[in-house]
């Protein structure tokens, strides 16, 4: 009865001791849900919307690396930085820089010997006046006389620039310049 007896120390031992838990093998290991997504498959029919091109676009400019237009591509006319004029020993930074500059409207002084001194020499008497169309950035008087022509004493004048041989006739005239 020798095999009676393995069968009874068999389930003795079931009995006395757990089963050992089974061990993780590498066989066993799978990595994390969404650690790593499903494959591409190019090519393989229509239903994987990935057909003929394969996912690259065109033929040409437009498949390949780095291809397309820059910034300042203008749909193939000459570009704008191409079409400037390229003169020797000149900045082409100082090219454009009408929109920084002051604008004055200018008035001469010949202009002034008929106006009445007890009016108030401004921006928008002046521009009543007919003497400047438009108050551009502001108003500035220049020096510039007319034989024959002389000014008004005690002219009052305030909001306007004047040039130096300007500023020197009007005190000489007997001008107030009130800031």
């Amino acid at each position: 009865m020798p095999g009676a007896k393995k069968t009874a120390t068999a389930r003795s031992r079931t009995k006395a001791q757990p089963a050992p838990k089974p061990i993780l093998t590498l066989a066993q290991l799978r990595p994390a849900k969404g650690a790593r997504p499903k494959r591409v498959r190019v090519g393989r029919g229509h239903g994987s919307g990935l057909v003929k091109t394969g996912g690259e676009g065109g033929k040409g400019q437009t498949v390949r690396s780095g291809g397309g237009k820059g910034p300042a591509f203008e749909g193939g006319q000459t570009p704008w930085a191409r079409r400037l004029p390229q003169r020797l020993g000149v900045s082409q930074k100082a090219r454009d820089i009408g929109h920084f500059r002051t604008h004055y409207a200018v008035v001469n002084l010949w202009q002034l010997a008929d106006w009445e001194p007890s009016l108030e020499v401004n921006p928008e008497t002046l521009k009543a006046a007919g003497k400047i169309k438009r108050v551009l950035d502001g108003v500035k008087i220049l020096g510039a006389g007319r034989g024959g022509k002389t000014l008004p004493q005690g002219l009052v004048f305030r909001d306007v620039l004047f040039s130096g041989t300007a500023r020197e006739a009007l005190t000489a005239a007997g001008a107030r310049f009130e800031e």
